[in-house]
C-alpha cells in the first residue's frame, strides 16, 4: 500500500485511480499522461531532430509531435508522418504541406484521394487552386 500522490489516501500500488480523489495511477510519484513520447536530445534551431508522440495528457488532450522529423497522431515539422499533419513533406491522413502523400491534403504538390494543390497533383478528387480561383 502507498499513499495517493494527490490526497495521501492509502491505495494499492496497482490502482488505476484513487477511490478517494480519482487521481489516475495514484501510486506513481509523477504522472503526466497516457501513451508514449520520445524527443531526441539533439536539436536544430530549438526543434528536436526526432519527436515521436502518441501521448495524451490528463483530460484527454493530445500531445502533438513537433520536430524536424515528427511522428504521431498530430504532428508538425519538416518531415511528418501522422494522422493530422502540417509539414514541408508529409505522409498523413489529413495534411497541409509542401509535398504530400495523403488521403485529404492541401499542398504545393500532392498525391491524394481528395486534395487541393498549387503546382501539381494526382488523385481521385484533386483540384488546382488556380482552377478554383478561375471559376470565381
Amino acid at each position: 500500500m502507498k499513499p495517493c500522490r494527490e490526497c495521501q489516501h492509502e491505495i494499492s500500488e496497482q490502482a488505476m485511480a484513487c477511490p478517494q480523489c480519482g487521481a489516475p495511477f495514484p501510486a506513481k510519484e509523477k504522472w503526466d499522461g497516457w501513451g508514449v513520447e520520445y524527443k531526441s536530445k539533439a536539436t536544430f534551431y530549438g526543434l528536436p531532430w526526432l519527436h515521436i508522440s502518441f501521448k495524451y495528457r490528463a483530460g484527454g488532450r493530445p500531445v502533438p509531435a513537433k520536430g524536424i522529423i515528427a511522428i504521431g497522431q498530430f504532428a508538425c515539422g519538416i518531415f511528418t508522418i501522422s494522422q493530422f499533419g502540417i509539414g514541408v513533406v508529409s505522409i498523413s491522413q489529413f495534411t497541409i504541406a509542401g509535398y504530400a502523400l495523403a488521403q485529404i491534403a492541401i499542398a504545393y504538390s500532392l498525391i491524394a484521394q481528395i486534395g487541393l494543390y498549387i503546382d501539381e497533383g494526382y488523385g481521385q478528387i484533386v483540384k488546382s487552386l488556380g482552377e478554383l480561383l478561375e471559376m470565381l
